[in-house]
Formats: C-alpha cells, structure tokens, sequence
C-alpha cells in the first residue's frame, strides 16, 4: 500500500499516519520528522531547514525531494509507505511521479483529511511535543502526564514554535496557497479520497478505516 496524507497543518495527519502504517504495516515517512531529527542534531541540513520552519515556511524543494527520495528506495519501502507531509506542491507531486515511475511504482490512494481553520487554530495552539521522544499531546484532548511530562517516557513536553498562533496562522497561509491545489491535482488522477476531521481522533480513525476499507 502506497499512501499519501493530505491535510492543513493540525488536521491530525501524523496521528492517522501512525494508524495506517500499523495497518498495512509499512513505514510512516513524516518530513517534518526528518527535518525535526536534523535541527536537532544540529547538521548543515537541520540549520537551513530551521530557519525556513520556525517562520511557518516551506523548506526548498530541492533539499525535501532528494531526502525523499533516498527514504523512499530504502529496503522497508519495498511493500508500501505512508508519506506525511510530502508532496506539498503540485511541482513536488510531478517530482513524485517521478520517483515512482523510475522505481515502476504508483501511489494507491491520496488521503485528504479536511478540518476548518478555525478549528486547526484551537488545536494546535494546545499541542504539545515530548522533547526526548516526540510523542504528541493536547492540553484539552489528549493531556500529557501530571507536571506536564509525557506518558510514554517521562520528560518534559513543549510547545513547539511552528504550534504558536502566530505561526499556525502562516502555516495555514501557506498550506491554502501551495497545497490546496495538490487535491485537484490527485482528483484528475482518481487516487483522492476525503474524510472530515473528527473533534475526537478515534472518530477520525474510523472514517479513515471506512475510506481505506476497499483498498
């Protein structure tokens, strides 16, 4: 199964990937992970990609696309993957193609999850991230453990910059004038299907499991 994951920023992408690659039981290729693990480490490429995040940017496609492209002809993709966060221009879904068609592949399904922005705002200005594992929490819907450290290990979770309101309001900018066009571009190809975001992620998940219910 080869997936994509549409979505606003916030509209709960990275919690469905998660379910859809214990699913199928293919990988879960989140570039923002990526990135996140560089600027982390503090490499060259972690740098340059930091500066364009923290302001709700876009990294260049030139750096997004060879990352993806290596993860994508690892040994673990050979049965499928979920790509969260990759393509986000109608430029980079044509990179896509490209990828695919040299490694005779094709995308299965595009996954749009659709959430109104006001909603996205209230979200994601409650998220929080573990600083150690990256496990993702909601001070209203999913709460970190007591003194705000997180369940699964114990240290401290933060409001990352990219969650602040100001930010999620560039993000959400940029997302309606680079990405949007990107659910055009799949509907042509009949690979679309869309579900509506859920208040509660369980909900979400089960229209993801009726959407995918076929594939």
């Amino acid at each position: 199964m080869k997936v994509v994951l549409l979505g606003a920023p916030g509209s709960g992408k990275g919690t469905q990937a998660v379910n859809i690659s214990e699913w199928y039981k293919i990988p879960h290729i989140s570039t923002g992970d990526i990135f996140r693990s560089n600027i982390k480490n503090g490499t060259e490429l972690g740098k340059k990609a930091k500066e364009y995040i923290d302001k709700g940017l876009l990294v260049p496609d030139e750096v997004t696309i060879d990352i993806v492209s290596d993860r994508l002809k690892q040994s673990d993709c050979e049965k499928g993957f979920i790509l969260d966060g990759f393509p986000r221009t109608v430029y980079q879904a044509e990179k896509l193609d490209e990828i695919l068609n040299e490694m005779g592949a094709t995308l299965d399904v595009v996954l749009n999850i659709e959430v109104p922005d006001s909603e996205i705002i209230t979200r994601m200005g409650g998220r929080r991230v573990c600083t150690k594992c990256g496990m993702s929490y909601h001070v209203v819907f999913n709460p970190p453990a007591e003194g705000n450290v997180c369940k699964n290990c114990g240290e401290v979770v933060i409001q990352r910059e990219d969650d602040r309101e100001e930010t999620v309001l560039q993000r959400l900018s940029t997302y309606h004038k680079q990405t949007e066009p990107l659910i055009e571009y799949y509907e042509k190809d009949n690979k679309l299907v869309t579900v509506e975001g859920q208040d509660n992620i369980d909900d979400t998940t089960s229209c993801v499991k009726k959407a995918l219910g076929g594939m």
